[in-house]
């Protein structure tokens, strides 16, 4: 048995794990790279295998990250299944939409204004493209056997961290290597913990956060600091957020804040069509969360949504304070680009970051204290107040990816530790041998393993 790491190794994107065994070829996951631009480019580069020649696509969850190559692997020749949870099938049908919808508005800006280095520039996929995708997702349920064929079978299991997200255990060869997707916290404000496996040859495991520690503060008390500060000095509040699962969290705890009358009575946007179709898929899906129907319809009454980019235009140019929620999440794109070409100058305004940060995107810039950004090929002057709340990640800490791996009932034969960049994955490792004694591997990108 061959495993290939075509992605998520050395950073936090790209997620691809290609395993051949007998003839039969699975991808684990089929993410797109984000980030800084050598990562970017190879977006553009094709696969080492042809793709015609994978059976089976597995999906942990419907992250941009993991299944956002999608649309290249079917263009290229893949005909293949896509296995996966009904609320990951919803979540990326979403994402690849408006992934896909993102770069042809992107290409078309940039041929009208000539900012692109090339001639013409063009999408990396077009939604007739994603669209091609949808007919080969297979839906699976949790915890039963889905044979790929008679040798060769997967479970999949919680994994917390957003709606449909899960572990895949994978057996071929008398052999079980679970990947454990992403990881989720314990103490999540809106999804369960995750299932820790019990049995397992080779793990590959995320290590995102394997060299932090999600610091022991009060998330709803620095989001009402937050806000009140920011409105006192007449300022609005943006907070660019993934649209799903942190969307919702932060509209939970907005919420919440409300209700106990902490936070002004001004405007709370949700600027995200993608975030307000998710609330449907969480609605749908009363199983994989912890928000009861009440508390979802009595959340969302008290935001204004906004689907028309008319509405956007007219809640940026209202002078009032206000808090608005925009995707995307590492402001790599989005409606949020729209509210900071306005916003990002400003002195009192805040802007607040809720989740991970890749290397080389915005976000990461502006928390490294960026004096300027650009966006749509024009550099802003960065005198908004930027802020962190750390407490909202969906990604388990390195005690959290630690005490994951503790209901083990024997040791594996090889862990390998994925989706991170090199110090926290390196890091996660030493901590894994220190306290297991576990055989740690941290993969290098187009790395081959014999199993």
């Amino acid at each position: 048995m061959k495993i290939k790491f075509l992605g998520g190794v050395g950073t936090v994107t790209g997620s691809k794990t290609l395993i051949e065994s007998n003839g039969t070829r699975i991808l684990i996951d089929c993410g797109q790279f984000q980030g800084i631009k050598p990562l970017r480019e190879l977006n553009w580069e094709p696969l080492p295998i042809l793709p015609s020649t994978i059976d089976f696509v597995l999906l942990t969850h419907g992250h941009l990250d993991h299944c956002g190559w999608l649309p290249r692997l079917v263009n290229q020749g893949f005909k293949g299944k896509i296995y996966c949870t009904s609320p990951t099938k919803d979540v990326a049908k979403l994402i690849l939409l408006d992934s896909a919808k993102i770069q042809e508005e992107e290409a078309k800006k940039a041929n009208e204004e000539h900012y692109s280095k090339h001639e013409m520039a063009e999408p990396l996929y077009t939604v007739e493209q994603a669209e091609e995708v949808l007919p080969l997702f297979r839906v699976i349920k949790p915890n039963e056997e889905v044979f790929l064929d008679a040798e060769i079978f997967a479970v999949y299991s919680n994994a917390g961290h957003i709606i449909g997200a899960c572990t895949i255990a994978l057996t071929l060869e008398n052999k079980t290597l679970v990947f454990s997707g992403d990881i989720g916290r314990d103490n999540d404000v809106l999804m369960f913990p995750p299932t820790k496996p019990k049995k397992a040859d080779y793990v590959f495991l995320e290590s995102t956060y394997g060299n932090r520690i999600h610091p022991n503060t009060d998330t709803k008390l620095e989001l009402e600091t937050y806000i009140n500060n920011a409105v006192d000095n007449g300022g609005t509040i943006i907070i660019p957020s993934f649209a799903v699962e942190r969307a919702q969290s932060i509209m939970y705890l907005i919420w919440q804040l409300k209700l106990e009358d902490k936070i002004p009575n001004i405007p709370y946007i949700i600027d995200t069509p993608m975030g307000i179709s998710v609330l449907d898929i969480f609605r749908n899906n009363r199983k994989w969360h912890k928000l009861s129907e009440e508390d979802c319809v009595a959340m969302c009454k008290m935001f204004t949504m906004i689907s028309d980019y008319k509405e956007t235009i007219e809640a940026i140019y209202n002078k009032q304070s206000k808090v608005v929620i925009a995707a995307s999440g590492m402001i790599t794109g989005g409606r949020v680009l729209s509210y900071l070409e306005r916003y990002i100058g400003l002195p009192e305004t805040t802007l607040i970051i809720v989740g991970y940060q890749a290397e080389g995107t915005r976000g990461r810039k502006l928390l490294e204290g960026a004096t300027e950004i650009k966006i749509h090929g024009k550099y802003y002057e960065v005198k908004a107040n930027i802020l962190e709340i750390e407490g909202l990640s969906a990604h388990g800490d390195q005690k959290d990816l630690l005490n994951w791996l503790s209901e083990l009932e024997a040791k594996p034969q090889k862990i390998f530790l994925v989706h991170g960049e090199n110090q926290p994955a390196d890091e996660l490792r030493i901590k894994i041998q220190e306290k297991y004694d576990f055989d740690c591997e941290v993969p290098l990108l187009g790395q081959e393993f014999e199993l």
